[in-house]
């Protein structure tokens, strides 16, 4: 499982969950990097499928990877991120926001 790397909504500090962003000219370069590691690690004449979300972001990762693999990519609805709220989709996020996975306990911020 690989999950996509550095998007528009993080440097943008937007919450991203169903929000439709595009990796970012760092996020292409780490990519880039994942699919080179994989391909490394995966024995040669090995079984591979590369399976992504409908999101940019997703999309154009899996991209990278499956052409590095040499194989295609297979859509799969079920892959898509968790959403919080069509209200918080690209929206500024808080330092604390529950989508960061911290909340503000850990992070001993107040929202």
């Amino acid at each position: 499982m690989v999950t996509h790397p550095e998007a528009t909504h993080h440097v943008d500090r937007v919450v991203g969950g169903w929000f439709d962003s595009e990796l970012t000219a760092r996020g292409g370069t780490q990519a880039d990097a994942i699919a080179r590691s994989l391909a490394a690690r995966i024995p040669t004449g090995a079984s591979v499928e590369v399976r992504s979300s409908a999101l940019v972001r997703a999309r154009t990762t899996a991209d990278i990877i499956a052409g590095r693999l040499g194989v295609e990519v297979r859509s799969d609805s079920d892959l898509r991120e968790k959403s919080c709220g069509a209200d918080t989709a690209g929206r500024q996020r808080s330092p604390c926001h529950p989508c960061d996975g911290l909340g503000c306990q850990s992070s001993g911020m107040q929202p």
